[in-house]
């Protein structure tokens, strides 16, 4: 496979880029800055400078793609516009070049943010009316929809909650707090979660990017394991051999809290994703999904359940030095 990667020095596409070269796949990745891309240069990857605005860079990264792999995207954004500067009109951008270049297939790393929160004990379905509640959710709707209107043989998945090694925003700041004893939970800690291991989304992805029943179809992609916002806490501190004590954040004191985060980083000129808008997802009943439609027509099966992801990342983070 000739494959293109947005997204590569991040979270996400850093594993994809992994699991594509074990397999011997040629790899390009569309990249802001060569000289922090360490990782790949020693994976082989071939890179072009340039970002989802560069219209002559696109051109380059897409030509004789078999797939293109759009895994970058915002997540932290100064507005609704900015988000959908990056989320929508970047992946139009992409669309746009790949149509060009000869409509290779199309994978687009959504988010369970666009299709909005569950209910709990139901968890969603691709064919349910999507209802995003924050504006990166809204942006990445956005982008779906983009990808929906194109020429292209396009598949996009919606993963949830996304942990592993290199992790920096999500759960490392909760292995940070479990190690103390002490962790805060927004509300009573019952909400319902998905979650997926990184490894077993970049797989994932590789199924997306191949399997002949796929095309046209948007698809959850997480493990089946419901767990509960302080399940999953537990989970992290036994896979550190701690013990946790559980502090709920009610919703008023959580939003206020937010509020202020958020105000605090917009006077500093920066972006954090804990602001006043982050608290219409922590403040849900559930935020689960069944991947069943996926596992399916992929044949993919995720290999980890939280706690062996979490103990996995957990010795990932402490031979790394990040904890």
């Amino acid at each position: 496979m000739r494959a293109l990667v947005t997204g590569a020095t991040g979270f996400v596409g850093s594993h994809l880029v992994e699991a594509l070269r074990r397999r011997g796949d040629t790899v390009t990745a569309l990249v802001r800055s060569p000289a922090r891309a360490t990782l790949l240069a020693e994976l082989g990857v071939h890179m072009v400078p340039g970002d989802l605005a560069a219209d002559s860079a696109l051109a380059q990264a897409v030509t004789d793609q078999d797939v293109v792999f759009h895994v970058a995207g915002a997540v932290a954004a100064a507005s609704d516009d900015a988000y959908m500067r990056a989320n929508r009109d970047g992946t139009a951008n992409l669309v746009r070049a790949a149509e060009a270049a000869g409509a290779p297939r199309f994978v687009l790393v959504s988010s369970g943010a666009a299709g909005g929160p569950s209910s709990r004990g139901h968890p969603a379905t691709a064919d349910q009316p999507p209802r995003p509640v924050t504006a990166y959710g809204r942006s990445k709707l956005a982008s779906e929809e983009v990808v929906r209107h194109s020429s292209l043989p396009w598949v996009i998945l919606r993963p949830p909650t996304i942990y592993g090694p290199r992790d920096r925003d999500n759960l490392i700041k909760v292995f940070r707090m479990a190690r103390l004893g002490v962790a805060p939970v927004f509300g009573d800690g019952s909400m319902e979660l998905s979650a997926i291991f990184a490894p077993d989304l970049a797989d994932a992805l590789l199924a997306a990017g191949e399997g002949p029943a796929l095309p046209g179809r948007t698809f959850y992609v997480n493990h089946p394991e419901v767990l509960t916002a302080g399940g999953l806490v537990r989970e992290v501190a036994r896979a550190m051999g701690r013990n946790v004590r559980l502090v709920g954040i009610p919703e008023w004191a959580g939003r206020g809290v937010l509020h202020v985060t958020g105000a605090a980083a917009s006077l500093l000129g920066r972006t954090t994703i804990l602001n006043a808008d982050k608290a219409n997802e922590f403040f849900q009943d559930a935020w689960t999904a069944d991947p069943t439609p996926f596992m399916t027509a992929a044949g993919w099966t995720p290999g980890h359940a939280a706690a062996a992801g979490l103990a996995e990342t957990y010795r990932w983070y402490r031979s790394a030095g990040w904890l």
